[in-house]
């Protein structure tokens, strides 16, 4: 039986309760019974989800919508200081928690798994609620997206495993003492937040530093990076260190991943035994995403040919690889990617898929700072499409920094070969799309802001 609710969360206020980290948290009290409250910019899905479980969500942000009895305010490293529901918490000493605190009192009692990792961490959390709920062990989850099955971001299960996606953007996976941590890789993002790659390797040390003594550590055998931090956390002596890979020296070995269409199939090598299992969603990114979370769950004590068969089941998570529809012979599909080895990952699993397709992309940058750092990079990945149109930034928190505009992500790109336009009107997009596709072709949106809206619009325009 999983444990109740902490005192000082039975009656939360979420500042930003739609977003993602949030309202997983928020929808995981409600259903444990807490009287859940809160407020978002606008709108939306999950905000009419949190309602349906008895949360009282307003729109907008105003010092009356927290109410006095609140036992404490939970908000973002999103959330400004001059949030006027920030200002009221302060006058009435409510006590103000980050939701990366609110997450680990969650997991308290239970056998945490946190997956981490620069990239992967939404597909590897849910393959891995997938497959534990798929085995009857009921888990209880916290996504940074929604599964594409079940349709939520969060859930509470009566077992006793919780799985959750512990974030290295602003250090809140430092709060959290799992059972078994997994880091799929390491690389330099967040440049708001770290000055260097020095600075995010003592960030996951800290965090590996966290795992429970006995408890176990899955990391990458292959990505530089991760293997940089397994060295440097090798003589931690309560941990349990397993890798996984195509290396030859991995525990968890990838002896094979074969393309099957918009699906893969894997062989791992594990205790010496051969492994064959499906992947639902297309490349070799998303193939060690499973094979990570394999290993996690046998860390668990899961037997593997039960977990393998499990994992067969998981059909994607929104947003990643999601498929939006058909017009007129065009695939139109979804993509999250936002840093130049997500973008690459997603660019070359597409090409593998389909390929005697022409690959269209329409990209958004993601935040000033990583397009500032990483705009070359990122152009550079968009030379793998047949043709690409880019957006303005989409500024999320940030504001702007003189000088840094997608022009920077346009240069490179046309330097690397690519053919690609900018476009500063998004609603001009889906008429210039359906133009340009023919029969056959694939294309992609992909950015972590807004761009995902353009999906439907631009089947809208095929079709008609």
């Amino acid at each position: 039986m999983a444990p109740g609710i902490p005192a000082a969360m039975e009656r939360p206020h979420f500042i930003g309760i739609g977003g993602a980290g949030m309202s997983g948290i928020a929808k995981i009290l409600a259903r444990r019974g807490a009287k859940v409250a809160g407020s978002d910019a606008k709108e939306s899905g999950t905000a009419e989800a949190l309602r349906a479980l008895g949360a009282t969500v307003q729109v907008g942000h105003a010092a009356g919508h927290l109410a006095d009895d609140a036992t404490c305010v939970v908000v973002s490293s999103a959330i400004r200081a001059d949030n006027p529901e920030l200002l009221r918490a302060a006058e009435l000493s409510i006590p103000v928690v980050h939701r990366s605190d609110a997450l680990a009192s969650l997991m308290q009692g239970l056998r945490a798994i946190a997956v981490a990792g620069t990239h992967g961490k939404t597909t590897t959390t849910s393959m891995l609620a997938v497959a534990l709920s798929e085995l009857g062990l009921d888990p209880s989850y916290a996504i940074g997206g929604d599964l594409a099955g079940p349709g939520t971001n969060a859930t509470h299960g009566e077992g006793d495993i919780f799985v959750a996606e512990a974030d290295e953007s602003d250090r809140s996976f430092q709060k959290y003492d799992p059972e078994v941590a997994i880091v799929l890789n390491v690389e330099l993002d967040h440049h708001a937040n770290y000055a260097s790659m020095d600075e995010i390797y003592d960030s996951f040390e800290t965090f590996v530093g966290k795992i429970v003594p006995g408890g176990t550590l899955v990391v990458s055998a292959d990505q530089s990076g991760a293997v940089e931090l397994t060295r440097r956390v090798r003589d931690l002596s309560s941990l349990n260190i397993v890798t996984y890979g195509e290396s030859e020296t991995a525990d968890v070995r990838v002896h094979k991943i074969t393309p099957r269409g918009l699906t893969s199939e894997v062989t791992v090598v594990l205790n010496g035994k051969f492994l064959t299992f499906t992947v639902s969603v297309p490349g070799s990114h998303y193939a060690h995403n499973a094979v990570a979370a394999l290993a996690a769950g046998v860390a668990l004590g899961i037997p593997a040919h039960n977990l393998a068969s499990a994992l067969g089941k998981y059909t994607g998570v929104k947003r990643r690889l999601q498929l939006k529809g058909e017009a007129a012979g065009v695939q139109v599909i979804d993509s999250y990617a936002h840093h130049p080895t997500e973008m690459t990952a997603d660019l070359e699993a597409m090409r593998g898929a389909a390929s005697d397709s022409r690959l269209l992309v329409v990209f958004q940058p993601h935040l000033f700072s990583r397009t500032q750092e990483l705009g070359t990079e990122m152009g550079q990945a968009l030379a793998l499409a047949d043709a690409s149109v880019v957006l303005d930034i989409y500024p999320a928190r940030e504001d702007p920094i003189p000088g840094v505009t997608s022009t920077l992500i346009i240069d490179a790109a046309k330097a690397a070969g690519a053919d690609v336009t900018a476009v500063h009107d998004k609603s001009a997009v889906p008429e210039a799309i359906a133009g340009m596709a023919k029969p056959g072709d694939l294309v992609l949106t992909m950015g972590a802001g807004d761009v995902t809206d353009l999906g439907p619009q631009i089947l809208d325009h095929l079709s008609s």
